[in-house]
């Protein structure tokens, strides 16, 4: 079994500040995935420097981020604020790759190709039209890097189930429930789509270790049967 899950740290942030990435850090050890895919780990202006601080994940969590050959810049911990953090015997065997992504907005997934699995992180544009030709250069991009197994999560940023989706026909999606705003979730905004073979054992959205407070989104999780 694999525990997967995805969450956006709202720059660790909370609600309305301060920076305070150990609470997040509280979150992810509470929540135990084997995988976490991550969102806006690194401040949005200037150089981008990281949110979430590198050195502080592995001590508090026993995870460890992706080896990126690039980043968004110099002291970011991800690319266009994403990072995966996985367990140390998993990234031993992880290749990374960045996935440019089109829209009006700078936008980029991260895919990890492990053995038997490709794992691609994601945050989506906020109009639907970016999101519709991202979703379609993803899809595309992982039939081409990607063996059978393939997981996508991250924030979607579409708070609708029957639009704005249409290129991810041949997956199955989960939506384990409303994530944002994290005081008093409403939107299905984080989401989950795997190849449709791969068994699904159970699904939610976490709101223990504080997590209400640490960012304004709720992580989800999914525990899958590994391929």
């Amino acid at each position: 079994m694999l525990r997967l899950a995805s969450y956006n740290l709202h720059k660790c942030r909370g609600l309305t500040g301060p920076h305070a990435p150990e609470r997040n850090l509280s979150v992810i050890a509470a929540l135990a995935p084997d995988i976490i895919a991550l969102q806006e780990v690194d401040f949005r202006f200037g150089a981008r420097p990281e949110a979430l601080p590198r050195a502080l994940i592995e001590r508090e969590t026993g995870l460890v981020p992706a080896e990126m050959t690039g980043r968004t810049g110099r002291d970011s911990l991800g690319w266009h604020g994403q990072t995966v953090l996985m367990r140390p015997d998993l990234a031993r065997h992880a290749v990374v790759r960045r996935l440019p992504l089109p829209g009006i907005e700078p936008r980029g997934a991260v895919a990890i190709r492990l053995p038997g699995l490709t794992v691609i992180g994601m945050h989506l544009g906020l109009a639907r039209s970016s999101r519709r030709a991202q979703l379609a250069r993803i899809a595309a991009q992982a039939a081409r890097i990607a063996e059978d197994n393939i997981v996508m999560m991250g924030d979607f940023n579409e708070w609708r189930d029957d639009r704005g989706l249409e290129s991810l026909a041949g997956f199955r999606i989960i939506a384990p429930g409303p994530s944002y705003p994290a005081p008093l979730p409403r939107l299905r905004l984080d989401r989950i789509a795997l190849s449709h073979h791969i068994d699904v054992l159970h699904h939610g959205v976490f709101t223990g270790a504080g997590a209400r407070d640490a960012s304004d989104h709720l992580p989800i999780w999914a525990e899958i049967r590994q391929p």
